[in-house]
């Protein structure tokens, strides 16, 4: 499904049809082809397939007074006169040396940056399309876009058309690029197990380099509090892992610069009611079953405390359960300036809660669990609202079998429900209930699954036949989610074109019980990049037809480039298979 947000101008749209009509498709050639990731919604080179040396001297020219377009032009000026990538496949035009050499063409000088409405603020929603031009008889490139954030995007395709040493730069080349989804996301879990600014950093340049715009920053959970907050300072003091282990209001401020440097949007998440064990380290009172074992012996798995090690539960009977949480709301507004806010409310455990007195009476005196959590959601929604957030919240909210609030009290104007669970089936119950969707399937979109389950004294490993739980890689969402399987999936499969566009678009999420710093590259990327382009230009050809095949050889090509900028990608295949194009592929259909 297409569905472009944008609109191109009377006079670009005039460029873009005298273009389709006197330049064939890279595609429709036998010749060599352009590879950029995430593959443009439009790609013309013109049929002699011409290449240009990059000038010595060539100069991006950025008339603006942007600070980050600013910051933006000055890192990818260095980039593309200091790549020199050298491609790894033998059929890269660039590597190739049977073909004659093409007719001269000037070198590329400059590439000149035209832009529309430079003061669009990054948002959801911002208007993300370009055009690039690099014509065959002029030494001046063109890069035009709506807003920064697109001009950002065309800065990405122009720096990935430039190879080899000295650096070449095919020319008589076209591309309208616009994304499909507004929201292409990754969420990190820096809570169960910690990770440096620089870590975070490197994440988020890894993520423009693939056209993705959202960091959702999963910040706290019941493992630890790590955000240092000027009005409750005790949290992460008590909460963190220690104090080397804490994110700064200064910390905190950096990324989000960064992030806007790079296109790239940074949404926090305080998880509450659930998850909130951390909490009670500074204030128990507030916080029911904390630092109890999570599943006692001889219970059933309906009576657990937590969903996994970790327990602890806000306590939405308790008033200054409130005074505290307006606090960290109130503080974590000020430091984050995206409109969006994530407020949490999965996995709301009952037996958490029943093991409180307060919440027994309640109970007893025919009060249910779900009214609960409607006390607490009836007192912290309106209040983020207020100060002009849109609250996104797991699908749990709503769809939980037993712990859930009536939808009358989460208008969809403001709100937001993310899935996870029971793949396209939940995205649709979502939508037909009116609200907006982000879409982070455990099926497909959970980069943490497959690794082993992380629990202690587990007697399902201690078996001489494999369990299917064991067998399928030992974790509650295996098996391995491969870049295909993220690649192929289609996160509007099954809606009606109208509940399509409730799909803001996607994440991956990477939990970090069983990651850290020494994996976080190799967890996220090229998976990540999967999801990237299915996002940004579709997984599918111009015939409809799944381009998995086809994406096998880019993405190979990508994750090169990226290790080449410092990004620790994992191979999805040999190098011998990438230096012999199509000598990997099977051509039996699966069994």
């Amino acid at each position: 499904m297409v569905r472009s947000h944008t609109s191109i101008s009377n006079v670009v749209a005039l460029i873009f049809f005298l273009v389709l009509l006197i330049i064939p498709s890279v595609q429709s050639t036998t010749a060599t082809t352009i590879d950029v990731w995430p593959k443009p919604r439009l790609l013309r080179w013109a049929p002699l397939h011409q290449l240009s040396l990059l000038s010595p001297s060539f100069t991006i020219a950025s008339p603006y007074d942007h600070p980050h377009l600013s910051s933006a032009v000055s890192r990818y000026l260095t980039l593309i006169k200091t790549e020199h990538h050298l491609p790894s496949s033998v059929n890269n035009p660039l590597t190739a040396t049977s073909s004659p050499p093409p007719p001269p063409s000037p070198p590329v000088q400059s590439l000149h940056i035209t832009i529309h409405r430079l003061h669009a603020p990054l948002h959801h929603g911002v208007n993300e399309s370009y055009t690039l031009y690099v014509p065959n008889d002029r030494p001046t490139a063109n890069l035009t876009a709506e807003t920064p954030w697109g001009a950002m995007r065309g800065l990405e395709t122009f720096s990935q058309l430039v190879w080899g040493r000295p650096s070449r730069v095919p020319v008589g080349v076209y591309v309208w690029d616009d994304p499909i989804f507004p929201h292409r996301g990754l969420l990190l879990d820096t809570s169960r197990n910690y990770y440096g600014v620089g870590d975070i950093m490197r994440t988020i340049y890894a993520m423009s380099a693939n056209k993705m715009n959202v960091f959702h920053w999963h910040i706290t959970d019941s493992h630890s509090f790590p955000l240092n907050l000027p009005s409750e300072p005790g949290l992460a003091a008590k909460g963190s892992y220690g104090d080397d282990m804490q994110y700064s209001p200064d910390d905190v401020k950096k990324i989000v610069e960064f992030g806007l440097d790079h296109g790239v949007r940074v949404i926090p998440e305080i998880d509450s009611p659930g998850h909130t064990g951390s909490w009670a380290e500074a204030y128990p009172e507030i916080v029911t079953c904390a630092n109890m074992f999570w599943w006692p012996a001889e219970s059933k798995w309906e009576d657990r405390l937590a969903a996994e090690p970790g327990t602890g539960q806000l306590n939405p009977l308790n008033p200054k359960t409130y005074q505290v949480f307006k606090n960290v709301i109130s503080d974590v507004v000020k430091m984050f300036p995206e409109p969006f806010f994530h407020a949490g409310a999965d996995e709301v455990t009952p037996g958490c809660w029943k093991t409180d007195p307060t919440i027994q009476s309640f109970l007893s005196n025919s009060g249910s669990l779900c009214q609960v959590l409607e006390k607490f959601v009836n007192e912290t929604f309106p209040y983020i609202v207020s100060l002009n957030r849109t609250v996104i919240y797991w699908e749990d909210v709503l769809l939980d079998a037993v712990v859930k609030v009536d939808s009358s009290i989460l208008d969809p104007k403001y709100t937001i429900l993310q899935t996870w669970n029971n793949g396209p089936n939940n995205t649709k119950k979502i939508v037909d209930a009116g609200y907006r969707a982000i879409v982070s399937s455990a099926d497909y979109y959970y980069l943490d699954c497959g690794h082993g389950g992380f629990l202690g004294n587990d007697s399902q490993y201690d078996q001489l036949v494999s369990s299917d739980t064991v067998s399928n890689g030992g974790s509650w969402c295996a098996p391995f989610k491969t870049w295909q399987t993220i690649y192929n999936y289609d996160i509007t499969y099954g809606l009606s074109e109208e509940k399509a566009k409730l799909v803001l678009g996607g994440e991956v999420a990477l939990w970090s019980e069983q990651a850290d710093p020494t994996v976080l590259d190799s967890r996220l990327w090229p998976r990540t990049s999967a999801m990237a382009e299915a996002l940004w230009s579709g997984n599918r050809d111009e015939t409809g037809k799944k381009r998995y095949a086809e994406a096998t050889d880019r993405l190979n090509e990508w994750k090169h480039r990226m290790v080449s900028r410092g990004i620790g990608a994992e191979p999805i295949q040999p190098l011998w298979c990438v230096r012999n194009p199509g000598m990997c592929n099977t051509v039996h259909a699966s069994i």
